[in-house]
Parts: structure tokens; sequence; C-alpha cells
């Protein structure tokens, strides 16, 4: 599929050629679930577990007899009551380091370039870069793209240094390079900026 390529001045570009296996396959709201559930849960860190009463290091004897000794019946000293004893319904390890096989990854970020165009949510740009580190005058750029209340940036192989500094006191707009693209951040922005370099490493990283 052809589409439009223009200047960060919204200025017409030439156009560029998508593939249809990337960005024109029909999306499927399961896959991608799977994927963003599964970049979610990776991004979990493990909780420290507590030593309940079988983790704690002590001898099982029953600490004192069982009558005749004034005091209330006890049996071994790991206990929760006994100072140095397991705790009662500590935290347990849980382990927030689920597997997704690569395939279903790929199609997951394939399927969500796809649902940007599917949804005319997809800008390409000849680059972004900048001469300049102002704020004022990318954001006006911006205006004249069109973005909506959030953008995602993705570049080649590195991004702009001016450009993302330039970025970073925008609200709503966030900018990775082209390795960096997941199915969560796209997903989770009205709108997706590709440049043409970041078409071509996605094309690219599939086809390697």
């Amino acid at each position: 599929m052809k589409l439009k390529v223009k200047t960060l001045d919204a200025k017409a570009k030439g156009d560029i050629d998508l593939k249809d296996d990337i960005f024109g396959l029909d999306p499927r709201a399961d896959i991608m679930h799977r994927v963003v559930t599964w970049q979610l849960e990776k991004r979990r860190a493990t909780a420290r577990p507590t030593r309940e009463r079988s983790d704690v290091n002590r001898t099982g004897k029953k600490y004192g007899k069982q009558k005749g000794g004034g005091t209330a019946r006890h049996g071994d000293r790991r206990a929760p009551i006994f100072i140095g004893g397991g705790k009662a319904h500590g935290a347990r390890k849980r382990d927030f380091d689920p597997s997704l096989n690569k395939k279903v990854r790929a199609l997951g970020l394939k399927m969500a370039l796809s649902s940007k165009v599917k949804a005319e949510s997809l800008i390409v740009v000849e680059n972004i870069d900048l001469k300049e580190m102002k704020t004022k005058a990318l954001k006006g750029h911006f205006d004249k793209l069109g973005l909506g209340k959030s953008a995602l940036v993705i570049d080649g192989e590195a991004v702009n240094d001016n450009f993302r500094k330039a970025s970073a006191n925008i609200i709503g707009v966030d900018v990775m390079p082209a390795m960096g693209a997941n199915v969560y951040d796209i997903l989770n922005h009205d709108t997706l900026v590709l440049t043409r370099a970041a078409v071509e490493q996605l094309e690219a990283r599939f086809n390697g």
C-alpha cells in the first residue's frame, strides 16, 4: 500500500510503499491483548518472600510439657507467636516472568501497526531532524501535522538529539528508536508517527 509522506511542516514529500504483510493485516484484539499482557507482566518485580513456619530453621521438638507447666500449650518454637518464628500468612514468591512465543510477539507488533493504518492514525514523515532545540517550534510542527492528544514518534536507529530534548516537555508525546517499538506503547497513543528510516528499520526487523 502507498502512504503520503510529509515533512514536519506538514508539506508533501512524496509517497512510501508499506508492506501489506506488516501494515495491512486485519488486527486481532486477542493477539494484541496477549502481547500487552505479557509486556506488563514482564515489568513487574518479584516480591521478596517471607519465611513461614516450614521455612524457619529451628528444631521441631515440642516446647515444654503439654500439662502441668502453668502456661499455654505449645508445639515447636517455629510457631508465629514466638520471636524468631515463621510469619503467619506471609508473602510468597510469585513468578512474573511469563513466556510468549516470538512469532506471536512479532504478529502482535504487526497488528498494532496495521491497526493504526486502519484507523488512519499513522503519519509518515521524511525525518525529524531539528536544527534547534526549541519546544515551542516543535509544538507548532505537531499542530500542523494534526496529532491527537498523545503521539508516539519512532525514528530509525537513533533519535535526533534536538528533537528528543525539545519533545521532552510536551505532554503526551513520547519518542523512541525503531528498536524500541512495541505493542503497548503503540496502542497507548492516539497517533503513531514514523520516519522513513523507522519504516525501513521495522520492515528489516521482520524480514531479518
